[in-house]
């Protein structure tokens, strides 16, 4: 029998995930190729894909203080609706009108990835979290897998109905489904326990030295993450023979693969592995220089790339996570989370927003270059552990004074 963070309690949760994103994989690629196609610049694409992320990112520590006070399965149930609207808009609005759905399901994806990952820590101890929130991330990642491929199959046959149809399914899908969880409600007192005030919460970004550190980290990865999925589909039509389809499995596979083999040995002891984080940040240096010689050299060391990054992606995010779920105690703990959570998200948007300028100023492969050099330097940041300066609890009390 299946126990701890394998349970079937959160196999639902996982497989409800899994669900949630399919539409986004799909996405991914189309949104891309529409607006090649549109006549848009690199810059306008960065900015309709960023906007996804950038809006998460805003709303992922409201989403943590509004799940503390009304609970978790409320939550979910409306914003399920809200993402069901925006896949099933896609297939009728123009480019001009992706911007508004990519808010809209940037929102829902803040509120929905909160209470799933809330409800995880809150309900596994310490030794399986980290298990618990790679498991989550895993099936996060499962539909990039398979998802890209559909997409381009969608786009080649040129038929509207087969998007429509995909959108309206997947979200009929994840709603019937998301509607039979159920989640375990942390006690009042508990929730009692977390009330703080928001200015004290986004102040500990700057006063706690474990979250400074975790969210910089997070967000120079999450750049090269964030440049890797948005241009890939335009990226890959200069790399002779290459597929964009084919690199994006690639790395949702290893992605997958690496995050299930070592989903019993994430650090989940609330220790500092600078030597775990530093490889895994030096993997995606590697790979993300591979991805900028791609142009010269061809598909293989571009798909190379693709397994190297996405291994240092099932690393690198739940690490941190569960390194926080350790480090984050006291009042306001569910809000410092998605602080954390929402520089994950600023990343991948900076990786569309910042990056696409650059693409367009020089090239996708300077581009790629700028984010070996981006990922290098965290890899350097990320070998020094960081120093307690004052508790979560002492911030407070000195926010009080």
């Amino acid at each position: 029998m299946l126990k701890g963070a394998l349970a079937w309690p959160f196999l639902r949760l996982y497989f409800l995930a899994l669900l949630y994103f399919s539409g986004n994989s799909i996405l991914n690629v189309i949104i891309p190729l529409k607006g090649e196609a549109e006549g848009a610049a690199s810059t306008q694409i960065g900015l309709i894909m960023g906007a996804y992320m950038f809006t998460a990112m805003l709303f992922r520590p409201w989403a943590g203080h509004f799940i503390t006070k009304y609970g978790s399965i409320r939550i979910l149930r409306v914003i399920l609706v809200v993402n069901g609207i925006a896949l099933i808009a896609y297939p009728f609005i123009g480019l001009g009108g992706f911007a508004a759905a990519r808010i809209m399901q940037g929102v829902s994806t803040a509120f929905f990835s909160m209470a799933l990952q809330i409800g995880i820590i809150d309900a596994l101890p310490e030794k399986d979290r980290s298990q618990g929130i790679s498991m989550y991330s895993l099936f996060c990642y499962i539909p990039g897998i398979m998802g890209p491929l559909a997409a381009l199959g969608i786009w080649r046959g040129g038929e509207p109905g087969y998007f429509a149809w995909t959108m309206i399914g997947i979200a009929l899908a994840t709603g019937i489904f998301g509607y039979t969880i159920k989640l375990d409600q942390a006690p009042q007192e508990a929730r009692q326990h977390e009330k703080t005030t928001e200015r004290q919460n986004f102040k500990s970004l700057l006063l706690n030295p474990f979250l400074l550190k975790c969210s910089l980290l997070m967000i120079a990865a999450s750049v090269v993450f964030g440049a890797m999925t948005t241009f890939m589909p335009l990226y890959a039509m200069n790399v002779p023979e290459a597929n964009a389809g084919v690199y994006l499995m690639l790395q949702a596979a290893a992605l997958v693969v690496v995050r299930f083999a070592w989903k019993e040995r994430m650090p989940s002891d609330g220790k500092w592995h600078s030597l775990f984080l530093g490889v895994a940040l030096l993997l995606l240096t590697v790979g993300a220089a591979m991805v900028a010689a791609a142009a010269e050299w061809g598909p293989i060391p571009l798909y190379t790339g693709a397994i190297v990054i996405g291994t240092s992606q099932a690393l690198i995010y739940p690490t941190l996570m569960s390194y926080l779920s350790v480090m984050l105690t006291g009042p306001g703990r569910n809000m410092r989370i998605g602080l954390f959570a929402a520089t994950s998200d600023l990343g991948i948007s900076l990786g569309g927003v910042l990056m696409g300028p650059i693409a367009d100023l020089t090239s996708f492969s300077i581009m790629y270059a700028t984010c070996t050099v981006l990922a290098a330097a965290a890899a350097g940041y990320a070998w020094k552990a960081p120093v307690r300066r004052r508790t979560v609890s002492e911030e407070v009390g000195l926010e009080r004074k």
